[in-house]
């Protein structure tokens, strides 16, 4: 987390030994700067928690004093889940602290989105990007890998390149939901999962399978429905589980909007969600507690990818800090009344 203590450039000049002009060709990187004493005063730099004003740096280094987010190329009505206000939220948290602007990129196409981002980052309109997911056989990462750009994904990247990456571990999480419902006596649990073209939907299902493998549990794909991340995607896919004919007591989803859907549906026909029928959904969010049942769900701390992507990339562009090139979140489950 970064401190919010207004710590002084003679500070830190002071805590390292150096001077304050020192300091400041360390944080432009100037190449007469041994390695040495750059990695020493980052390191006190991450200590005092001070990171240099973007505004002052940029006239520096001829930076952008700004940063690209890419959302994760899906539909346009994708902002409504809570997800991205929350995870946005969290990068503006630390991003206004380093006085760095935001520049929100949105496509209608996964090749529209990787040259708009391309381009942010050619024209120098930003000094590197966050993005926000990744999908199956990506070909955006490969490119900012190859052309250098700094860049740090929200997920997890199937491809060869070593990059920069926060997440949460979707398969064991995804897994011990369903262990959850296994443990309740649930034997035939269906599964709502988001568009297959995302690594995180093939995770969260890839943990389902897991979990039922290791009880010794047939696969049935009459119980596995693909869906949009939306409560209407939700609804449709449940009732497309209904009309297969597969008997299911229980369902996990892979978004609480899947989950809010396939409530709905449910209660639509008839069912009583949390006794006829358990329903488990993915991030905890805000609107899963306001439902009738209240939601059971796994939390990811999404507020905290946020917040650590912005730490990584600056720390990649500017130096400002420490930070490991991957980091794994912690979820847990969070049990109510609808499973």
């Amino acid at each position: 987390m970064v401190r919010l203590s207004k710590v002084t450039i003679k500070d830190v000049a002071r805590r390292a030994g150096v001077s304050p002009s020192t300091v400041s060709r360390v944080i432009a990187d100037h190449p007469r700067i041994s390695p040495n004493t750059k990695e020493r005063v980052r390191l006190v730099m991450a200590e005092l928690g001070y990171y240099p004003n973007a505004i002052a740096r940029s006239l520096v280094n001829q930076t952008s004093s700004s940063i690209g987010v890419i959302r994760s190329r899906l539909t346009q009505g994708d902002f409504a889940n809570p997800f991205f206000p929350a995870v946005i939220q969290g990068i503006s948290s630390i991003a206004h602290r380093y006085g760095l602007h935001l520049v929100l990129s949105t496509s209608s196409s996964f090749t529209q989105e990787d040259e708009e981002c391309l381009n942010l980052l050619r024209q120098r309109r930003v000094d590197g990007v966050i993005l926000l997911a990744s999908h199956r056989q990506d070909q955006l990462i490969p490119r900012l890998t190859e052309e250098g750009y700094p860049f740090v994904l929200i997920g997890r990247h199937e491809g060869p390149e070593a990059i920069n990456w926060v997440n949460n571990d979707n398969v064991a999480d995804a897994k011990a939901a369903v262990e959850y419902l296994l443990g309740k006596g649930h034997r035939r649990i269906a599964c709502l999962d988001g568009d297959p073209r995302y690594v995180v939907s093939a995770d969260r299902l890839r943990g389902y399978e897991l979990a039922l493998a290791e009880e010794g549990l047939p696969w049935d794909q009459r119980l596995v429905e693909h869906s949009e991340f939306s409560v209407d995607g939700g609804y449709q896919a449940t009732l497309r589980l209904l009309e297969k004919g597969g008997q299911f007591t229980a369902i996990f989803a892979v978004d609480d909007l899947i989950a809010i859907g396939a409530m709905r549906a449910l209660q639509e026909r008839g069912f009583t969600v949390g006794e006829d029928v358990a329903v488990v959904g993915f991030n905890n969010t805000i609107l899963g507690a306001y439902v009738q049942p209240a939601l059971t769900s796994v939390h990811v701390p999404i507020y905290e990818l946020g917040q650590i992507a912005v730490q990584m990339l600056t720390a990649q562009i500017y130096g400002s800090g420490t930070f490991p090139d991957q980091q794994m979140l912690q979820a847990e489950l969070v049990v109510r009344s609808s499973a």
